[in-house]
């Protein structure tokens, strides 16, 4: 044997070897370019808009979720219901017949062909374009509305790539107009409670928090139109619904309100479920199928707080939301079991009964959770809580989104989630994608707000 190229060939491996230790150890993370801000803009935190004493709305797609937004504004004031739009004319016949159910003046229509929703938009009646069609059209759509002066609001998610968010980004910064995502979660009653205790400063420092989208949607597969959304997890890889989740995770943390998030790491199970369900249902095995069952991914925030957030839509586990918070003094879980746990001494005796005997070994006892939420019932629950149960929408919290939208536009106030939130919260599709596309390597989370992240000192829901 040949010892002198033995040991070269030792050598060669040693120094590879060490080479991967270092990468590892030198914290290598994959940039994402922010493009800089156009010449002439300004960031859109903390915008408000003139108020809009009626708010004339035209609705783009009346599927599954869009029948369902045209029946709730029905009972909401300050709004009028000015035109509806979907490429099958029997769903805008459906959401008419709605309207004329509930004794609503006839709404204009508009459909049938593929642009149909671009004559809506071109309306000088309409001062806000709802949004409710497949993921790959949403923003092409907010993009044109907002070049036609409209304010938008997108259904979730309502971008699915860097290139679509930017563009959202600027043209809502250089038209002036609010971009919203119709993120309905962030309304729950019991993620709203919790906000508004750790508000109050009942967790302590939040650390950590958790959220998730956890639903076996084998029911649900057939009824989305053309099959866009099983088609979407099979043709593309990472946590392609994550706003679910990271909302109600990133209010807790006051993103782009005084902390940001910085980094996140991706991973996901092999594919099984997904080509199964496809194979089961058309009698064939598809030749390629890119998303795992199951997604993780972890994110790291500029003031060292964590979020971990999760998808999984194939399996059969029960659905949840997570909904997890983590801080110095208590802690708040919402899925399997809501419940609260805090240090003994951080819960005094106005607030809760018993509070002598709290151990953060365990939760709250019923009697005192119910004592704890309706002493810290977040206002707006206080507000419209009753008549959002009454009008529905998973639970009442779809009316107070809707709610929300619109009283922050007819009194000229901040909406509850901006552009910024948007597309942070949406940056997780393209971004976990990459991490995973590279062995799950760190991949940085652009600034959107391009250094505006903490004008704000933390989040708030503006009042008149």
């Amino acid at each position: 044997m040949n010892v002198t190229r033995r040991f070269r060939q030792l050598a060669v491996a040693v120094v590879s070897v060490c080479g991967l230790w270092a990468s590892a150890q030198s914290g290598r993370v994959i940039t994402t370019d922010v493009p800089e801000r156009p010449s002439g803009q300004e960031d859109m935190v903390g915008y408000a808009a003139a108020p809009v004493d009626t708010v004339r709305v035209g609705f783009i797609g009346l599927g599954m979720r869009g029948a369902g937004a045209v029946e709730r504004f029905i009972h909401i004031p300050g709004t009028k219901i000015v035109a509806l739009c979907d490429i099958d004319m029997p769903k805008v016949e459906r959401s008419q017949k709605a309207l004329a159910d509930a004794g609503v003046p006839a709404a204009a229509v508009y459909g049938g062909g593929e642009d149909s929703w671009k004559e809506l938009c071109e309306r000088p009646d309409i001062d806000l374009v709802y949004i409710v069609t497949d993921w790959k059209h949403h923003a092409p759509m907010a993009l044109y509305a907002m070049e036609q002066g409209k304010h938008v609001a997108i259904e979730v998610p309502a971008a699915m790539n860097l290139d679509e968010i930017w563009a959202l980004v600027n043209t809502s910064e250089r038209t002036r107009k609010h971009c919203m995502m119709l993120e309905n979660c962030v309304y729950d009653f019991f993620e709203m409670n919790t906000l508004n205790m750790a508000q109050h400063g009942l967790f302590g420092e939040v650390l950590h928090t958790e959220g998730s989208y956890i639903h076996n949607l084998d029911e649900f597969w057939p009824y989305y139109w053309n099959n866009w959304r099983m088609d979407y997890n099979r043709e593309h890889r990472g946590d392609v619904y994550p706003t679910h989740g990271i909302g109600p995770a990133c209010q807790l943390l006051d993103i782009h309100r005084g902390d940001r998030m910085t980094t996140l790491v991706s991973m996901d199970t092999k594919a099984v479920n997904g080509p199964a369900y496809i194979e089961k249902s058309t009698g064939k095995a598809p030749e390629s199928y890119a998303n795992g069952d199951h997604t993780m991914t972890m994110i790291r925030t500029a003031n060292g707080k964590t979020i971990h957030i999760q998808h999984d839509v194939v399996t059969p586990r029960p659905y949840s939301r997570m909904y997890q918070l983590t801080g110095t003094k208590g802690f708040a879980n919402k899925y399997p079991t809501e419940g609260y746990a805090f240090e003994p001494e951080q819960i005094s005796s106005e607030e809760m009964p018993d509070h002598e005997n709290l151990t953060a070994h365990g939760f709250i006892s019923p009697e005192q959770q119910k004592a704890l939420t309706e002493r810290y019932m977040h206002p707006i629950i206080k507000e419209v809580g009753e008549v959002a149960k009454k009008v529905g929408g998973h639970g009442g919290m779809d009316y107070i989104m809707d709610y929300r939208l619109i009283y922050c536009m007819r009194n000229g106030l901040p909406l509850d989630m901006d552009v910024y939130d948007l597309a942070e919260w949406c940056s997780l599709i393209p971004l976990s994608a990459l991490s995973i596309a590279n062995g799950s390597a760190p991949v940085e989370v652009p600034d959107f707000t391009r250094g505006a992240w903490n004008k704000l000192p933390a989040y708030r829901h503006a009042f008149k």
